[in-house]
């Protein structure tokens, strides 16, 4: 009795294989991708664009020259190249928001401050909580940076 189960049992088995493999020979097997816009793009739709908005922190004005300062540029550059590079791209989404066109979304005061007092931002400025939320809570830590060089990584990011 228990080997006529038996047989039973694995003839169902390979009756219900077969029958799946024809059905797959049928249909094949196919992967559809479509390209989406960026994770950049989503963010810019739920973080409010403001470009009024100067943050919290000691920096109320910045004025840019009608042509970048290249010179300036150049050494925010190896600023974010040796610092912000870790958290931030230029053109993707990573654990911090794309730089690229940032002066689309925040004014430059907005981004000094950011960079010089993070931590004030994160608590008081609506913006910055609304991206450590769209972020996953990643806190943009305060390296430290002098306002000179701050000022250095904000007119690089003019170029981007």
């Amino acid at each position: 009795m228990k080997k006529f189960l038996f047989v039973l049992a694995l003839g169902g088995l390979m009756i219900s294989c077969g029958g799946k493999e024809k059905k797959e020979e049928k249909e094949g097997f196919e992967i559809n991708r479509k390209k989406t816009e960026s994770k950049a793009a989503e963010v810019q739709e739920s973080v409010p664009v403001d470009l009024d908005n100067k943050g919290v922190g000691p920096i109320k004005s910045v004025t840019f020259d009608d042509t970048v300062n290249e010179e300036l540029a150049a050494k925010g550059g190896q600023t974010f190249n040796t610092i912000c590079i870790a958290c931030h791209a230029l053109d993707k989404r990573m654990i911090g928001p794309a730089l690229s066109g940032v002066y689309e979304r925040r004014s430059p005061e907005w981004v000094m401050n950011m960079i010089l007092n993070p931590d004030v931002m994160l608590k008081e400025d609506p913006i910055a909580k609304a991206l450590l939320k769209e972020y996953n809570n990643a806190v943009m830590l305060n390296q430290n940076l002098s306002e000179e060089d701050a000022r250095a990584v904000v007119e690089f990011l003019r170029n981007k």
